[in-house]
């Protein structure tokens, strides 16, 4: 982490590296050990650009989910997601993917048969959207968005796409249950972008290039996350083209946990969900027969 000594920027993170096995490495911005969410974003990864030769490609295999939506968008190559609903959908570059986990739901995501034959590349992102309370034990869900979907605002070399929520007067046609934004933003060399105050909690993460925040000094950069300060003007202005993402929203009212793929405002009902989990009573996906362990014990030593 660090701390930038300025009127707009509260927190600069810099993501971890994970590997999520047989060594497909994404960059982890949220949560962190500085801080966990950006308004009701729990989660952030940028994964790739990664290159698969023939025979290869990504396998995340089955796992579960709880109390969260999962918000996955492309900017190359392509997955397939599957889903214990039934939803079988491949997402392409531009593309949308919005899993609704609520009380619970099992998906894999992989690469599709032609990059195995014939290998490929695979770039963009993953975040998790905590749901709000009332809304943590909803029916399961799924929504697929194509680039034509997206809304779309340009001007003065800024072009922007809104992935989710709303924002400058756009809405996005994903369906989520709080106050949110997030948007792909790409910036001509010296183009300006305003992130509006109507949301409280505000960031930026640098996927290419770097930017400035117009009257002030130094410059952000590729994989850092730029938190803003509540109720700042934020105009950035690009140095060489840009790109970035852009999200935040209203932050939620309770805390909440997160263990391994469960997102909860109860620890009880986490620890439910793991041993359910273990026990096989989740349900499965059709096509699919691998199964993901969980990481470790902890929760079942009074079990």
């Amino acid at each position: 982490m660090t701390l930038f000594n300025s009127a707009e920027v509260e927190q600069v993170l810099l993501p971890n590296v994970r590997d999520l096995g047989d060594g497909f490495q994404v960059r982890r911005a949220l949560p962190s050990a500085q801080r966990r969410m950006v308004g009701p974003f729990i989660f952030l990864d940028s994964f790739g650009p990664v290159t698969f030769r023939a025979g290869e490609g990504l396998d995340s295999r089955p796992h579960p989910h709880i109390g969260l939506s999962t918000l996955t968008y492309l900017i190359d190559g392509e997955i397939v997601h599957r889903d214990s609903e039934g939803y079988v959908q491949t997402i392409s570059p531009g593309e949308v993917n919005l899993m609704t986990a609520g009380r619970g739901i099992v998906h894999s995501e992989r690469s599709g048969d032609l990059v195995r034959a014939s290998g490929g590349t695979v770039f963009g992102f993953q975040s998790w959207i905590a749901l709000p309370l009332r809304h943590e034990e909803t029916k399961p869900g799924f929504q697929h968005l194509t680039a034509a979907d997206i809304p779309k605002m340009e001007g003065e070399g800024a072009t922007l796409r809104l992935i989710a929520g709303s924002l400058h007067g756009l809405r996005s046609p994903t369906r989520t249950f709080s106050d949110l934004f997030n948007a792909d933003v790409a910036l001509k060399n010296g183009a300006s972008f305003a992130i509006s105050a109507e949301h409280v909690e505000r960031a930026v993460y640098v996927v290419s290039g770097a930017i400035e925040i117009a009257g002030q000094t130094g410059s952000f950069r590729k994989d850092q996350l730029v938190v803003f300060k509540p109720g700042a003007e934020i105009v950035l202005r690009a140095s060489g083209a840009a790109r970035l993402m852009v999200l935040g929203g209203e932050p939620l009212s309770e805390q909440r946990h997160i263990y391994w793929n469960f997102v909860s405002s109860s620890q009880e009902r986490i620890a439910h969900a793991a041993r359910d989990w273990r026990d096989r009573r989740f349900p499965g996906v059709p096509g699919e027969t691998e199964f993901t362990p969980l990481p470790d014990a902890r929760f079942f030593r009074a079990a």
